[in-house]
């Protein structure tokens, strides 16, 4: 059984490995599932007290489940998939330590920490999916006394699991209350985050969910458990740590639910900006007279499903004799790696993606910075007004370029919920309307030119 819990483990490992390169990332995520095939079937065959049946039974309910949402889950939920997936996988740790408890009727310590995390996790996650879907307000949640009473929450956590000194009916009612206090922490930590800052939390909330099954499989002292969600904490916390940096904030602000608090609306509304509105002949026509034009994706392309005729814009260009790059901002959209997913389904080349630090200096002496949706990545008001949620937050330079052509379908904020101050610009320029619609239209007439 452990030569095949090796084998696992080596297929989790180079599919990690796999997943860091877009041109990878498919034979990644194959390689990785068939890693957790074999753990899973080496751990029913070594098992003598299991129900197959039962076992069939879920096997079946969750591979219906799994083909639904594979199937008719559209890109632009992709990041309300990812927040559920995050807070089963943390029910799930906390399902099969509770088990556990039930079992051996013994509150120990590893149990209070598979729980705790598990149940964090999935009540933190599902209050993500609620502010991904619209259900609750994006904006930051905040009331007087909150960092004290998750303080008060993980305090008394933290006392119940360091006592294991309980008979029966105390460890019963010590376990309910760990449960509980969990359950209120993961909504008390996730709540006051601001939809900027979505993102973070939910490489975050990835993280603590591989965390949570490690702890439950040094529980039930299985090899391939503790190996794969150990992979997934490290990698969710590195990535969580990047995606900070990204952002500018710190690591110890995110875990203890402090970022996105909004202390105004930051940026000036659109009815005290300049807005020139364009048409797409105008837009094709400033296309065709540039040399370097730089594509800037955001969620406004994804909703739009644009992706595959934004590349198609893009080869036309090439075809033209001019140098097309995209920016892609670590935080752009509302999850990380959402820009690369979607322009790698499209079969945009990785050579042309091009990450904040390596774009930034482009933008100098760029003809035509093009951007299809993007909103708070590309504001300027990170730069100077303190007031913003995104004060702070490394920007696209896009206002750097000679002329920025602006695709959005109304004036409405981003997801920060604060104004674009790069709308009212001098060589800011508008062409409104859906981003694939408008973008079929400018394929159009620079076809034509």
């Amino acid at each position: 059984m452990n030569l095949f819990y090796l084998l696992s483990a080596i297929c989790f490992i180079l599919g990690l490995k796999r997943l860091s390169h877009p041109k990878t990332a498919r034979s990644g995520n194959f390689l990785a599932a068939i890693g957790m095939l074999i753990a899973i079937a080496a751990t029913l065959a070594s098992s003598n007290v299991l129900d197959f049946k039962l076992i069939a039974l879920g096997v079946g309910i969750g591979s219906v489940i799994g083909l639904l949402f594979a199937t008719r889950v559209q890109m632009t939920e992709m990041p309300q998939m990812v927040a559920i997936f995050n807070g089963l996988g943390g029910a799930a740790s906390a399902f099969v330590a509770s088990s556990e408890f039930f079992k051996i009727n013994d509150l120990s310590f590893i149990i209070c920490v598979s729980v705790f995390i598990g149940t964090l996790t999935f009540s933190g996650s599902f209050i993500a999916f609620g502010k991904l879907q619209g259900l609750i307000s994006g904006k930051a949640i905040t009331f007087k006394g909150q960092q004290i009473l998750n303080i008060l929450f993980f305090s008394t956590i933290i006392i119940l699991v360091s006592i294991n000194n309980f008979d029966f009916i105390q460890a019963n009612n010590s376990f309910y209350f760990v449960v509980l206090l969990a359950f209120l922490l993961g909504v008390g930590l996730t709540i006051p985050i601001g939809g900027a800052d979505m993102p973070v939390v939910i490489s975050l909330l990835n993280s603590y969910s591989g965390i949570a099954a490690a702890a439950t499989g040094f529980l039930i002292d299985n090899q391939a458990l503790i190996i794969s969600g150990s992979l997934v904490g490290a990698s969710g916390l590195i990535l969580t740590n990047i995606m900070c940096k990204g952002m500018n904030r710190s690591l110890a602000n995110v875990i203890f639910g402090a970022v996105g608090a909004e202390t105004s609306s930051g940026s000036s509304d659109g009815k005290e900006m300049n807005i020139k509105s364009y048409s797409t002949t105008e837009a094709a026509m400033i296309l065709d007279a540039a040399e370097k034009i730089i594509i800037v994706p955001g969620y406004g392309l994804a909703v739009a499903q644009a992706q595959h005729v934004a590349r198609e814009v893009a080869e036309s260009l090439e075809s033209m004799g001019k140098t097309v790059l995209y920016a892609i901002h670590p935080v752009a959209g509302r999850m990380p790696g959402h820009m690369n997913v979607l322009l790698a389904e499209a079969n945009v080349s990785y050579d042309v993606l091009k990450d904040l630090d390596e774009i930034n200096p482009e933008f100098e002496d760029c003809d035509v910075a093009l951007i299809l949706g993007a909103n708070d990545v590309v504001n300027p008001a990170a730069r100077h007004d303190q007031s913003s949620p995104i004060y702070g937050m490394p920007i696209l330079n896009v206002d750097k370029s000679r002329t920025v052509i602006i695709n959005k379908r109304s004036m409405n904020p981003g997801f920060a919920g604060v104004q674009n101050e790069l709308f009212g610009y001098d060589n800011s320029i508008m062409v409104f309307g859906d981003a694939k619609e408008m973008l079929n239209d400018l394929l159009k007439e620079v076809k034509e030119l």
